[in-house]
């Protein structure tokens, strides 16, 4: 037997847990209506990748991450990103304390196990790069000091595409940090009627949210998604898909190595969450959009059809 079908389950069993299951139940209750995002949501997680939501405001994002950070038990944490938002008020800092004559680290929102950075696009880009170490080396260092943030350390960052005035774009390296892209949109009438109805005398309008995952737990779940079997020819077609990307007229940056293994990884998420111990090139095309929209530059001629050209491009391996 060899390495990775030991640490696999057999042909028909359900690789997902409960613990899965128990989350995604509590996320569907905090955002009604709106599983396929659930689904997204819960695959960035167990990728162990950070999200970005592009949406208009009121739509829920606030809710959805207090809702990951309640089912894992975790510390939340809200970063509301203004022009005047300095590094050191997402990293932390020192300051001196005058009893022990020493200087004292301060730890930031970043330590937080689930961090809303909320509008994003408002704050400045030097202190937007003060989130580039965090999500990808899931550290922080503060006067030449490293410390180690929290292994369940996730962002949910969010930006309106509809105001742009007073907005810094993010440039290419940040957004090649996230896993995903999305966005939630309204919810269909009949889950407003509900969303309006649980309301009634409820002050705070807030989904009751309790602990469904030890974090111990969400951990051990992310490693078995690493080890979820990804054959030859599935990664062949990932890098045939790559390098469509890069060649493909109206793409003005392709996906670079780093998305590349980001969107393996989703992949291998997907696929874990689907119950099977192995990557299909449908689960692959499942999470293209989120994982591409994100980190392909497109031309200002480029049409909505540019991501269907590329995947139709590359023959699927059988």
């Amino acid at each position: 037997m060899n390495e990775v079908s030991s640490i696999l389950p057999r042909q028909g069993q359900k690789v997902e847990s409960g613990g899965i299951a128990d989350l995604r139940s509590l996320l569907n209750r905090a955002l009604r209506g709106k599983p396929g995002v659930i689904e997204q949501v819960l695959a960035c997680l167990l990728a162990r990748g950070h999200l970005l939501v592009e949406d208009l405001p009121g739509l829920g994002k606030t809710t959805l991450a207090k809702a990951v950070a309640h089912g894992i038990g975790g510390r939340f944490a809200r970063v509301q990103c203004t022009p005047d938002l300095l590094p050191g008020d997402i990293t932390g800092f020192s300051v001196f304390n005058q009893k022990t004559r020493e200087f004292e680290f301060l730890p930031g929102p970043v330590f937080a196990d689930v961090l809303l950075a909320d509008e994003i696009n408002r704050t400045t880009p030097r202190t937007q790069s003060a989130l580039l170490e965090a999500m990808a080396e899931r550290q922080a260092t503060v006067d030449n000091v490293c410390h180690t943030l929290a292994p369940t350390f996730f962002v949910i960052a969010t930006q309106n595409p509809v105001e742009h005035h007073g907005t810094y774009p993010l440039p290419e390296a940040q957004l090649d940090r996230f896993a995903m892209k999305l966005s939630i949109g309204y919810p269909e009438r009949d889950d407003e009627v509900e969303l309006l109805a649980c309301a009634i005398g409820d002050l705070t309008n807030s989904p009751e949210l309790s602990q469904v995952l030890e974090r111990e737990e969400l951990i051990g779940l992310q490693e078995r998604v690493a080890q979820i079997a990804v054959s030859a020819n599935v990664r062949t077609y990932l890098a045939d898909l790559a390098r469509a990307t890069r060649a493909h007229r109206q793409v003005t940056l392709g996906l670079s190595p780093r998305g590349l293994l980001i969107w393996q990884r989703v992949a291998q998420a997907w696929a874990f969450l689907k119950h099977r111990p192995f990557v299909t090139p449908d689960d692959v095309q499942q999470v293209a959009l989120p994982v591409l929209s994100v980190r392909l530059g497109l031309a200002p001629d480029a049409t909505g059809g540019v991501l269907k050209q590329i995947l139709e491009s590359v023959p699927v391996p059988v």
